[in-house]
Order: C-alpha cells, then sequence, then structure tokens
C-alpha cells in the first residue's frame, strides 16, 4: 500500500494505493476535516483500476479536488 497526502484549504485528502491480484493498482481517497474530536473522515474507493500507482494516486485526488469544488457539499 502507497499513501499520499495533500492540504486543500481545511482539508486533508489522503490517497491510498494497493495492488490487486490482477496486477493494477486500486484507489481509495480520504478526505478529512476538523481536529481532536471534532475530526470527520470521508472515505471512497473508486471502482477503475489503473497501470500504475502514480496513476491511481492521481484520479483520486483530481476526484477529491472536484468534490471539494462542489457548491454545497453532499452530507
Amino acid at each position: 500500500m502507497s499513501l499520499q497526502s495533500l492540504s486543500v484549504g481545511r482539508f486533508l485528502l489522503s490517497t491510498v494505493t494497493r495492488r490487486t491480484d490482477c496486477g493494477q493498482f486500486a484507489a481509495s481517497l480520504s478526505i478529512r476535516s476538523g481536529s481532536g474530536t471534532g475530526t470527520h473522515d470521508r472515505v471512497f474507493r473508486f471502482i477503475p483500476l489503473f497501470p500504475s500507482r502514480r496513476a491511481a494516486q492521481r484520479y483520486a485526488l483530481a476526484q477529491g479536488r472536484e468534490y471539494l469544488a462542489l457548491p454545497a457539499l453532499p452530507a
């Protein structure tokens, strides 16, 4: 597994990638906000598989940025 993080405003985007049995890479994304007991963490798993770990990370971060750009974040 590999982890990459990026701060975007008050949010921390963290990607997690793993190699699948078929040799491709799966991506997940954590979007964290707040601190201490007020921390909120939302985790997304993505369906597409990728030929490289870097491609999986780029996809997850791009999806996170698009999600944060929504006018009103879904609950």
